[in-house]
């Protein structure tokens, strides 16, 4: 299938790891030129030669950190200095925080709500008249399950995706007459960077136990029966950003193996 992306310019913020780089491989194996966002670029580099790689597309890579709007502002003009426009935006930065109301401090909330909350609306902000331009485009916004259904000592990650999925859906409505089409993704456990952090910090007090070991025990909850993929996420964040999907905004879809409790 054609998802019609061929020309079309796309930022994927937290673009170096994870459903943030399988999105950008996504994206640019279907024409789509690809700036991907995050703090380090060293980390953007290798991301850049993996996506160019496994997509024989254009990509690169800006250092931004997407909380601090004069970054943002600053990473915007540059992909337009390289690229020319700019059709979709992928608000993907982000990292897992949860805690107790008891527990959780000040600080991790300020962090979380910077990144994850303020950085998709800065990064709306200064995309949306280049969005406008476009005629056709299209934000996506990851999300997760938890900020439809949190769960007890999800915070401040459920509140701060509650806030996501509700940006989500006021922007579509508010987007639709420049006929930009808005949507999120919920996404649940798949394999990430943090997952194997984890792993990692395991296996050096047992060596025994093996990443494969890690992803059974960590899947095994999912109705599916396995953690996810990255490239699961990635797919439909690409079709998403499509002409495909012309007729969908204002969704929440979860990816998540059946793991949440409501649609």
């Amino acid at each position: 299938m054609d998802l019609g992306l061929k020309g079309k310019v796309a930022i994927v913020t937290g673009g170096s790891d994870g459903i943030g780089k399988a999105a950008a491989i996504s994206l640019a194996s279907e024409g789509a030129k690809v700036a991907i966002v995050g703090r380090t670029q060293e980390k953007l580099d290798t991301a850049v030669s993996e996506i160019k790689n496994a997509s024989g597309g254009d990509a690169i890579g800006v250092a931004a950190d997407v909380s601090v709007e004069s970054d943002v502002k600053a990473m915007v003009d540059k992909v337009l200095g390289e690229f020319g426009q700019l059709d979709i935006l992928v608000n993907n930065a982000g990292t897992s925080s949860a805690t107790t109301l008891e527990q959780m401090t000040d600080e991790q909330l300020k962090v979380d709500f910077g990144i994850k909350v303020y950085g998709a609306v800065y990064c709306a902000r200064a995309a949306l008249p280049h969005l406008k331009k476009s005629g056709a485009g299209a934000i996506v916004n990851t999300t997760t399950p938890g900020g439809k259904a949190p769960n007890p000592g999800g915070q401040p990650t459920s509140l701060s995706r509650a806030a996501g999925i509700s940006l989500t859906k006021s922007w579509a409505g508010e987007l639709a007459k420049d006929n930009i089409r808005v949507n999120t993704v919920c996404v649940g456990v798949l394999k990430s960077g943090q997952h194997r952090a984890r792993w990692e910090s395991a296996n050096a007090k047992d060596s025994s136990y093996t990443l494969e070991d890690h992803w059974k025990i960590v899947g095994q909850n999912v109705p599916i029966g396995r953690i996810g993929e990255a490239h699961e996420a990635g797919d439909l964040i690409c079709f998403l950003a499509s002409g495909r999907a012309s007729y969908i905004t204002g969704t929440a879809v979860n990816v998540d193996g059946g793991t949440s409790p409501v649609v």
